[in-house]
């Protein structure tokens, strides 16, 4: 197991009328984030930039099935030997 050392910044920001900015340094290789309001709390979170659901029928199972979409509950779930 690895000992790893977080290199903590901290940095005073002023607030303007349109919110306030993050340094681009801060930001290196994050193309999307998350805010949120917790409390006292403002918290940045990276995410990632393409959602997971989009990745679904992206690699699909060929078969002989021709109705596996309407009936796929059928084929999950009934012994088909």
């Amino acid at each position: 197991m690895g000992l790893f050392l977080l290199k903590k910044e901290i940095m005073k920001i002023k607030v303007t009328e349109q919110g306030l900015v993050i340094p681009k340094e801060w930001l290196k290789g994050i193309d999307e984030v998350e805010i949120r309001q917790e409390n006292n709390m403002i918290i940045v979170i990276a995410t990632s930039q393409q959602d997971s659901i989009w990745d679904l029928g992206k690699n699909p199972v060929s078969c002989d099935i021709k109705d596996g979409s309407v009936n796929h509950d059928h084929y999950l779930y009934t012994n088909n030997e």
